[in-house]
């Protein structure tokens, strides 16, 4: 079998595991299983150098990545006017089964996402390191973005008797070069003491508005596990990303992280230089899920406003 075949093989396979895992209800790893192969079909698309597909076929592959980010997008905001339901999604199975024969019309009136580079989580470290000293343009001005599709965010667990569930809200960040960040957003993911993955990553829509040196999110972020069933040693992490259009890839900028013992109901406040009085920073990319090697991104005087929800079930 050709690698190109293989390839296919494999597309197909998480096709139908994410398809299986939605209509058993398990949504959370429906939603995971989406958002990873329609950043898989994306990469292709936007490939310059691979020539296993027509331009006629990584267009249906760029509309099927299209169509699973509206199925995630439909079961993460259950109000949504525009549904793209699980019996729709499953009329793509047999095209992207047989993509390299496939040459029938496209059944959704949809388009490819904007050519834009799609990293998956983790990737974005391998990139150069952003300068410290960018001019901070913009600075001393307001702006609101433009509306975009929501981000990947998860709603709530299911309580559990004597569980307590965490809900942390995003308000802002400060940053000197705030005027400058493009589609800014920021990911949220749940690792152990080895940087390996609790919960699938959350990524929070694109900022609501830059005033100044800060960014505003105002956004409610659900961890996906009850407190008392997170491992000792994990943490929280914050990763800052924004869209880089000389470059055209989305960029991690930096990162933060919460450890357990940060875990209490009410608003947080930390200023970035007091590195011996908090265990919750901003640091320089690449992310350190580890927490070995940290370095801090600024010594100036910014913070990042964050307020944490308990919610326990008696």
């Amino acid at each position: 079998m050709s690698d190109v075949n293989k390839t296919v093989q494999k597309w197909h396979a998480s096709f139908k595991k994410g398809t299986d895992f939605d209509s058993w209800g398990q949504l959370v790893e429906a939603i995971d299983e989406y958002q990873i192969l329609a950043r898989q079909l994306q990469k292709e698309v936007q490939s310059t150098n691979s020539s296993d597909f027509t331009e006629e076929q990584k267009k249906n592959l760029g509309k099927i990545a299209t169509c699973l980010e509206m199925r995630s997008a439909s079961l993460q905001c259950t109000q949504s006017k525009e549904e793209f339901k699980l019996e729709d999604l499953k009329k793509l199975e047999l095209i992207i089964k047989n993509i390299l024969t496939y040459n029938k019309e496209f059944p959704f009136d949809v388009q490819p996402v904007p050519l834009r580079k799609i990293l998956a989580p983790g990737e974005e470290e391998n990139l150069e390191l952003e300068a410290e000293d960018d001019a901070a343009a913009g600075a001393g001005s307001t702006e609101t973005f433009p509306p975009r599709a929501p981000g990947t965010l998860l709603p709530r667990l299911p309580s559990e008797p004597g569980m307590t569930l965490l809900t942390l809200r995003i308000e802002k960040i400060g940053l000197k070069d705030a005027g400058q960040c493009i589609d800014p957003y920021m990911s949220i993911s749940v690792k152990d003491v080895n940087g390996v993955d609790l919960n699938p990553m959350q990524d929070t829509p694109v900022a609501t508005r830059k005033e100044d040196t800060y960014i505003h999110f105002s956004v409610d972020v659900e961890i996906q596990r009850h407190v008392e069933k997170l491992p000792k040693g994990a943490a929280i992490f914050f990763e800052f990303k924004h869209y880089k259009p000389k470059k055209r890839f989305t960029s991690t900028k930096c990162f933060a992280f919460m450890e357990m013992d940060e875990i209490k109901p009410g608003p947080i406040v930390i200023e970035l230089e007091r590195l011996r009085f908090s265990t919750f920073f901003r640091y320089k990319k690449p992310t350190d899920f580890k927490r070995k090697k940290l370095q801090l991104l600024t010594k100036k005087p910014l913070y990042l406003h964050l307020h944490q929800t308990l919610h326990k079930d008696s």
